[in-house]
């Protein structure tokens, strides 16, 4: 079987290495070059991209925002996974709260402004606290403002006068005093089959995922109901094939829907090691029509990001149950070199194995990481 990925990055990368036991061939397109590439050392291959089209069983997406005349020539085939309007919705926050409304699923309280004099009717409606978010090509933090104080309104309006809202709309979203960020990723097979990992809490730092732990602490049998209702919701709803993430804000026992990422997410990162089936091998196995599988936990998992450094000993190597995923990237601030997974048979244990892990990296570029740990060791 071949499946073509479109996007040549970390995630491409991880799911051609959970392709290669199932016997699944995974290309990858570099969508700026449009060159088709191996996954794992970026080399163009011997073939145009619509000969990697039709020799394909199986077209998918490693993060949205692929150049749309792409997804259009990729869903002519009949094989994209998930479907174009699904990867659509996942690049724009504007079709995003759309579809979430239509489905009635909870979210953020909000408005779309496509010109700045709206945001006075925003303060007015939402409150003075605000998250204003560019519709598109938003990540990592990237894209986003705030207001705290009606009276920074102005100065605000100024350093936004420059953006075309026409073209690109903004989301202005009431800033929530939640109680912490989780995320459910799960599966949707070609038949309906639906199968969800434990919900992972997830820490960020800048607008950055730094650390994710799953199963997430003090989750009610309610709260997970409550999730697992929203993702089918989601996946149903869009006739989703593949790998679906749902990140989530706990405001007390309601969940609310934060954004969607169609694809493998960088918050089930701990499944390679911590759950009997990885994200990357349910999102192969959705799209080719093979058997999902088992998404239970093998016990408590951390992913930590490393972002933006290469500087630290691989001596972190020697702790049980440490795992390093290197993705072979040049350093750059803020970018995403690698994960370190660790798991454990307790959260006690796990939160000892972090705080061992946290006095062989560096503090300023792991900041989350050594208070996570006693709080783990403390649960």
């Amino acid at each position: 079987m071949q499946v073509l990925v479109y996007g040549a990055g970390q995630l491409a990368q991880m799911m051609y290495l959970a392709g290669v036991p199932l016997g699944i061939d995974v290309q990858a397109v570099d969508v700026g070059s449009e060159t088709v590439v191996h996954p794992v050392s970026k080399q163009p291959l011997d073939m145009s991209l619509m000969q990697a089209i039709e020799a394909a069983d199986a077209l998918t997406v490693e993060f949205e925002h692929v150049p749309e005349h792409l997804l259009e020539e990729a869903a002519k085939s009949g094989k994209l996974m998930p479907g174009i309007e699904t990867i659509l919705v996942g690049a724009d926050r504007v079709r995003e709260k759309h579809l979430l409304d239509t489905l009635k699923v909870a979210n953020c309280p909000h408005q779309v402004v496509t010109d700045l004099a709206q945001l006075d009717d925003c303060v007015a409606t939402l409150g003075e606290r605000l998250i204003i978010k560019a519709s598109r090509d938003g990540y990592d933090g990237y894209g986003q403002w705030r207001l705290t104080d009606a009276s920074a309104l102005e100065a605000l309006k100024a350093q936004l006068s420059s953006l075309d809202l026409t073209a690109v709309p903004l989301v202005v979203e009431q800033m929530l005093d939640f109680d912490r960020e989780l995320s459910i990723i799960g599966i949707r097979s070609k038949s309906g089959e639906i199968k969800v990992y434990p919900l992972a809490e997830n820490l960020h730092h800048q607008g950055q995922l730094h650390v994710s732990v799953a199963p997430a602490t003090d989750i009610s049998d309610e709260l997970t109901e409550q999730a697992q209702q929203i993702f089918t919701t989601l996946a149903e709803g869009m006739d989703y094939v593949g790998v679906l993430a749902v990140e989530l804000f706990q405001c007390g026992d309601k969940l609310l829907v934060n954004e969607l990422a169609p694809r493998v997410h960088n918050s089930g990162h701990w499944t390679l090691t911590g759950a009997i089936t990885s994200q990357f091998d349910n999102h192969l196995r959705a799209v080719c029509g093979l058997p999902l599988g088992d998404t239970v936990e093998l016990g408590p998992s951390a992913m930590v990001n490393v972002i933006g450094c290469t500087g630290f000993s691989r001596d972190l190597l020697s702790i049980p149950g440490c795992h390093l995923h290197w993705y072979g990237k040049t350093v750059r601030g803020k970018r995403k070199m690698g994960h370190i997974n660790v798991t454990a048979d307790s959260y006690q244990e796990l939160g000892n194995k972090l705080a061992e892990l946290a006095q062989t990296l560096p503090e300023e570029a792991f900041p989350k990481l050594a208070k996570e740990a006693k709080r783990l060791q403390r649960v």
